[in-house]
């Protein structure tokens, strides 16, 4: 596992990379924080020591702190945020799906929006501007945490299994089978929107979608 066994269990690395990066990265989306858990997965391939929950833990944890620091950065900071993040016409756009996906999945989509490219600072910053319960919020992303640190990571492990003594061969599988993934699922969202924009066009149809009013009105639950 030559270059990856600074990665392995019982490394200090390892709980720190774990961490940190899918922390930082809903704010620094540079941050391959999908790669790097699936990096842990394949350096940790052959270890069959109880700790090898540790990595998935922490990941989870630093998932779920910065999933928890983009709402505060929407609530907190709301008109700044808004003005460096979603501008523009691309900006615009995908605070109207996260509005629309809150609208319509409630909790769930923050759970969901790990799989979907540049879906989870979207949700969760939106969630925090529109006024997203914060209990409800807190709920959805622990789950989201564990779900997106458990796929990543054990799948970097079924691609580490495979190539146990070629490490990086199994690295890229494990990565080219998370990016099929969310090219799959991407596809799915744009068709799915092309398919009920089709079904609910009205004359009417031009005019501004309705803000989402969580001050007074709750999404639908888990």
């Amino acid at each position: 596992m030559t270059g990856l066994y600074v990665l392995q269990v019982g490394s200090v690395v390892s709980y720190l990379v774990a961490v940190l990066v899918p922390a930082l990265d809903v704010v620094i989306p540079v941050l391959p924080s999908e790669t790097v858990v699936i990096a842990l997965g394949v350096g940790t391939a052959g270890s069959a020591d109880p700790r090898i929950g540790l990595p998935v833990a922490l990941a989870a944890f630093g998932a779920f702190l910065g999933d928890n620091a983009a709402y505060l950065l929407g609530k907190r900071f709301g008109p700044m945020v808004d003005r460096r993040l979603f501008a523009g016409p691309r900006g615009a756009a995908r605070r109207a799906w996260a509005e629309r996906s809150l609208d319509r999945f409630g909790a769930r989509i923050i759970i969901g929006c790990r799989f979907v490219p540049g879906g989870r600072t979207a949700v969760t910053v939106t969630c925090g501007l529109v006024g997203f319960p914060r209990r409800r919020f807190t709920g959805a992303t622990a789950c989201a945490g564990v779900v997106w640190a458990s796929y990543a990571f054990f799948l970097g492990r079924l691609g580490g299994k495979a190539f146990e003594h070629q490490a990086w061969i199994g690295l890229l599988l494990a990565l080219g089978v998370a990016a099929t993934v969310s090219v799959l699922i991407e596809a799915a969202r744009r068709a799915w929107r092309w398919h009920t924009g089709r079904r609910h066009r009205t004359p009417a149809a031009g005019g501004p979608p309705a803000a989402v009013g969580y001050g007074k009105t709750v999404g639908h639950s888990l």
